[in-house]
């Protein structure tokens, strides 16, 4: 099971907390239907969750992996801004977040 899946079954046991759920289990969903846990894509994928996919995947390229080193805060705008068609959310969206 992986992590978005596990954290939702955990959480959404709390009835205050389903519509939280569900957005921590799709947050590595994809716009163009090539994420997981589910396969959702476009519109399906809560707008919660896609707001957190942006922030994720910024935390993770601006953070020192063991396979190679941060990028910087330009560096990783720039690759996000090369997602935001396809893979993370919608242009307009992505554009919000990039002001």
């Amino acid at each position: 099971m992986d992590h978005p899946v596990m954290s939702y079954e955990i959480i959404n046991k709390m009835k205050v907390m389903e519509n939280i759920a569900k957005i921590i289990r799709h947050h590595h969903e994809r716009y163009d239907g090539k994420g997981y846990s589910d396969g959702l894509k476009g519109k399906e994928i809560p707008l919660g969750s896609r707001i957190i996919a942006v922030a994720d995947s910024f935390d993770a390229m601006t953070s020192k992996r063991p396979y190679r080193d941060s990028f910087t805060m330009a560096q990783a705008i720039e690759e996000l801004k090369k997602m935001r068609e396809n893979s993370l959310t919608p242009k307009l969206l992505m554009d919000l977040y990039l002001l």
